[in-house]
């Protein structure tokens, strides 16, 4: 955590200024939404002026999160604040028109837990070893005596929850625990937020899952499992872009399989590629850092220009290099 300044000195910082924008990376999971939900609504507990940003804005599957009204597509027209705050994002820009529509702050704060995040802020507290953004948040809240309202607690709990596969991701800590047993403390209703994240989706997801499973690829003596996703089968389906989240676990599920990978075509030209791993001695952050992306050692993202069937073919062999290492 070299670089990092102390949280304290963060929470000074809300409490002293009076205008905030909060985001996170675009295509948000859940530690993306509850971390910026979180935020929002402690820095509205103590009075600020808070606007909420996301180049998705809300994604349907998690409306149910409290106060989820409060994250909007970012406007056209850029605007000027005291402070950014920028959640769970490795690289600045995959803020995407978040970021650009922060015409000036006078100071950026940039929060995180991928390995991959060079220290973009000009506040920075990155800790890799925290298997998710949410619990760097609760840190903070909690250290500089900052509210914790039961909005927050559900937020922060999905934060958790999903970004450590309900709990049982290698990174799961003893402090994990710890934080969700005092977020359940503080309100959270394990039962019926749980059934929201894990046990609700539209049928539509399961079409996807269908055809996708028909495409699925094995590779590098099948230790790779692959799906390609391409515009046609999401136009004809009519997929949301959050329908695809999680699939990847799947194919990285199955026995044999070392690295699972999920290739996106998207409508810019570029295809976005999502990596698992179930091997440290596989890192997917190196392999997708070859591409302009990054992440975790077992996590990894970016977005490539090319075709669907060319960046596969160009992924698929960093893969099989990193395997062969």
């Amino acid at each position: 955590m070299t670089g990092n300044c102390a949280l304290q000195e963060i929470a000074d910082v809300l409490r002293e200024k009076q205008s905030f924008v909060v985001m996170s990376h675009m295509r948000p999971d859940g530690d993306a939404l509850g971390c910026t939900l979180a935020m929002a609504i402690c820095l509205r507990q103590l009075g600020k002026d808070v606007t909420a940003w996301n180049e998705d804005g809300m994604p349907e599957k998690f409306s149910y999160l409290p106060s989820a009204e409060l994250v909007q597509q970012p406007p056209s027209q850029p605007q000027r604040f005291e402070v950014a705050i920028v959640l769970d994002n490795a690289v600045k820009n995959r803020a995407g028109k978040a970021s650009e529509a922060v015409l000036h702050a006078d100071r950026w704060i940039n929060i995180d837990h991928h390995v991959t995040n060079a220290g973009y802020g000009d506040l920075n507290y990155v800790d890799p070893s925290a298997p998710a953004t949410g619990q760097i948040l609760y840190e903070l809240f909690r250290q500089g005596d900052l509210p914790i309202t039961y909005a927050m607690a559900d937020n922060l709990f999905v934060a958790l929850s999903t970004d450590t596969g309900s709990f049982q991701y290698p990174n799961t800590t003893a402090r994990t625990y710890e934080i969700a047993a005092e977020l359940i403390k503080a309100g959270v209703k394990v039962g019926e937020l749980s059934q929201r994240m894990y046990e609700s989706y539209p049928r539509r997801r399961l079409e996807l899952l269908r055809a996708l499973l028909n495409v699925l690829r094995f590779s590098s003596k099948d230790r790779v499992a692959s799906f390609a996703l391409s515009m046609e089968t999401v136009k004809r389906l009519g997929a949301m872009p959050e329908d695809n989240e999680g699939l990847i676990d799947t194919i990285r599920a199955i026995d044999g399989v070392i690295a699972a990978a999920f290739f996106e075509e998207l409508e810019d030209g570029k295809v976005r590629i999502s990596l698992r791993s179930k091997s440290p001695r596989v890192d997917v952050s190196k392999v997708c850092s070859q591409f302009g992306g990054g992440g975790h050692t077992l996590a990894a993202g970016a977005r490539v220009a090319g075709s669907l069937a060319e960046v596969e073919e160009r992924v698929l062999q960093a893969i099989d290099q990193e395997l062969s290492k």
